[in-house]
C-alpha cells in the first residue's frame, strides 16, 4: 500500500464524497492560501440525480444557490463565471429565468468538478482511522484497484442520501417493473408494454415523473395513476417570508430547540421541503385540461388519488403487481392491480461504511444519529482530536434547510471557518426579517446584542491559518484560465 511521504504535510480537510455540498466546500476552499484540501469520490465523474434529469425539469431554487455565490460571488467557480466560460451570458440574460433547467445545473457542477484541482474522482475512501492527532484515510483507485493512504486533520462527510424503499414494498425489491424515481431515466424503458402504471409519492419527484408519463402516453390508452399518502396535493411553500425558514437565522433557532421539538417540527414542516412546486402541479392540470377538450374528463385514463397509503405490495398471482391500499380518512381498504410502480418515496441520510473504524468514538444520540453542533461538527468521545463534519446528514439538528442548495455555500463557509480557526469567509449576522425566537430579555441598558455567527475557534489539533494579505483579484479574462489550472 502506498502512503504519503513522511515529509508531505497532512491535509487540513479531506472530503468523503463529491456531491453539490462537498463540491461547494472544495470550491470555497480552493482559493484559500495555505489550506490543503482533498475531496474524493468513488464514481468516475460527477453525477447529480442523473435519473431525474427529465426534459423540462427545473431547479426549485434560484441560480444564486450555486456552489459559491451566496458566500463569495467573486469566486471563479460561480454560476455566472460558468456562463461566461460557456459563452452563454447573453442567452441566459434574455431567458429571464431565475430557476435553471436541472440539466444545466448538473452541467455547471460537472464543469467545476472537472477543473477543481482538489477534487479526485475514481478514488474510493474505504476506511477512516485515528492515528494520533490525525485521521489515516485508506484510498482505493476504482479503476486499477491500487491502494494508498493519506492523512488529514479534519474530515467532511458528504456522501449524500440514499433512496428509501418503504417497508410495504419490500417484496418488490429488485422487481423489473418496480423501482425508485432515482432510477427513472435509466429504467424508463422497462415500462414499455405496461398498460397500467402507478406513481407513489407526492413530492417534486413524484410530480415530475407523473407529468413525464402523461406527456409520453397521451392517446395510447395507458392508464396512469398517482397515489399519495398526503391528504392533498398541496404545493411547496414558496412565499418570500416563508422561504426565510431556509436562512442561517432559522437554522440557529432550530438548533437551539429540544430534540423532541425538532423531530416534531421536521415532520410538521413537510410542505416546506417535501411538496411539489406549484408550477409542476399547474402543468399537470393544464395537460389534463387540454387532453380532455371536447369530452368528459372521466374519459381520460388517469387517476389522481391523495390520502391513500399502500400497506403492502406484492407480485400478482397472474402477473402484474398488487397494491393493498388504505384510504386515510375513511379507513376503507381496497386492492389495486397495476403493471408497474415508480416509487417517488424520498431519500434518507446514510452512514458511510468507511466510518465504521471510528464509530465507537462518535457520540451518537439516542436514535443512533449524529449529534451535530452549529459548525456542523459531529460530537465525538474524548481523545479524538480532529473534527468530523457532516453535510446533509443533520436534518434532525439543523432543520428543513439541511438538504437545500440555497444553504449549501453558507454551510461550507461555516465549516471552513471552523477548520481554519479564523474567518476565512465573512458571514452576515442577520439573514431574515423574521424573528423565530421569543424576544430576548434586555439588560440594564435596555438593549440585547443581536445573534450572529460566532467567531470561529480552531478545533483541537487544528492548525490556525494566518490571515492572508488582501488578495489581488484576477482580471475577468483570467478567471477561466484559473478555473482550468491543474487539470
Amino acid at each position: 500500500m502506498d502512503t504519503l511521504p513522511p515529509h508531505d504535510p497532512p491535509y487540513d480537510l479531506l472530503g468523503v464524497g463529491i456531491g453539490p455540498f462537498n463540491l461547494s466546500l472544495a470550491a470555497l476552499a480552493e482559493p484559500v492560501p495555505g489550506l490543503r484540501t482533498l475531496f474524493c469520490d468513488q464514481r468516475p465523474e460527477f453525477r447529480w440525480h442523473h435519473g431525474m434529469l427529465v426534459d423540462g425539469a427545473r431547479m426549485q431554487v434560484p441560480f444564486l444557490a450555486d456552489l459559491v455565490s451566496l458566500v463569495d460571488p467573486t469566486n471563479p467557480w460561480s454560476f455566472l463565471n460558468y456562463l461566461r466560460a460557456q459563452d452563454r451570458l447573453f442567452p441566459f440574460y434574455f431567458a429571464e429565468r431565475f430557476q435553471l433547467p436541472r440539466r444545466e445545473y448538473d452541467h455547471y457542477c460537472r464543469w467545476a468538478a472537472e477543473r477543481l484541482p482538489n477534487c479526485r474522482f475514481g478514488t474510493e475512501v474505504t476506511a477512516l482511522h485515528r492515528e494520533g492527532t490525525l485521521f489515516r484515510v485508506e484510498l482505493t483507485d476504482t479503476a486499477t484497484g491500487r491502494r494508498s493512504e493519506a492523512r488529514a486533520r479534519n474530515l467532511a462527510l458528504g456522501v449524500g442520501t440514499r433512496p428509501v424503499l418503504p417497508e410495504a414494498f419490500t417484496a418488490l425489491a429488485n422487481h423489473p417493473r418496480a423501482f425508485h424515481s432515482a432510477e427513472y431515466l435509466d429504467r424508463r424503458a422497462d415500462l414499455a408494454g405496461a398498460r397500467d402504471i402507478t406513481v407513489v409519492g407526492s413530492g417534486q419527484s413524484g410530480a415530475e415523473v407523473f407529468l413525464d408519463l402523461l406527456r409520453r402516453h397521451e392517446g395510447d390508452g395507458v392508464r396512469l395513476r398517482w397515489l399519495t399518502r398526503t391528504r392533498a396535493l398541496a404545493p411547496m411553500e414558496y412565499s418570500k417570508l416563508g422561504l426565510e425558514h431556509f436562512t442561517p437565522d432559522y437554522t440557529r433557532y432550530f438548533h437551539g430547540l429540544p430534540g423532541p421539538v425538532r423531530d416534531a417540527l421536521v415532520t410538521a414542516q413537510w410542505q416546506l421541503h417535501k411538496a411539489a412546486s406549484a408550477e409542476t402541479l399547474a402543468e399537470i392540470h393544464d395537460h389534463l385540461y387540454e387532453r380532455t377538450i371536447g369530452r368528459p374528463i372521466d374519459t381520460a385514463p388517469v387517476e389522481i388519488t391523495p390520502g391513500t397509503a399502500v400497506t403492502d405490495a406484492r407480485p400478482g398471482p397472474c402477473g402484474g403487481l398488487e397494491l393493498h391500499c388504505r384510504h386515510t380518512d375513511s379507513g376503507a381498504e381496497h386492492l389495486l392491480r397495476t403493471d408497474a410502480v415508480v416509487l417517488a418515496t424520498g431519500y434518507r441520510a446514510a452512514r458511510p461504511a468507511a466510518l465504521e473504524p471510528l464509530a465507537h468514538l462518535i457520540d451518537w444520540d439516542e436514535s443512533g444519529r449524529y449529534r451535530v453542533d452549529l459548525d456542523h461538527r459531529v460530537a465525538t468521545r474524548p481523545g479524538l482530536a480532529g473534527g468530523i463534519y457532516v453535510q446533509n446528514a443533520e436534518l434532525h439538528t439543523h432543520g428543513v434547510g439541511t438538504p437545500d442548495l440555497g444553504l449549501g455555500a453558507h454551510r461550507a463557509a461555516v465549516i471552513l471557518n471552523a477548520v481554519a480557526g479564523r474567518t476565512v469567509h465573512r458571514l452576515p449576522a442577520r439573514t431574515a426579517w423574521t424573528g423565530f425566537a421569543p424576544p430576548v430579555p434586555t439588560g440594564p441598558t435596555g438593549a440585547a446584542a443581536p445573534a450572529g455567527p460566532a467567531v470561529p475557534t480552531a478545533p483541537a489539533g487544528a492548525t490556525v491559518l494566518p490571515e492572508p494579505p488582501t488578495p489581488v483579484l484576477p482580471r475577468p479574462q483570467e478567471l477561466t484560465r484559473a478555473a482550468t489550472a491543474g487539470r
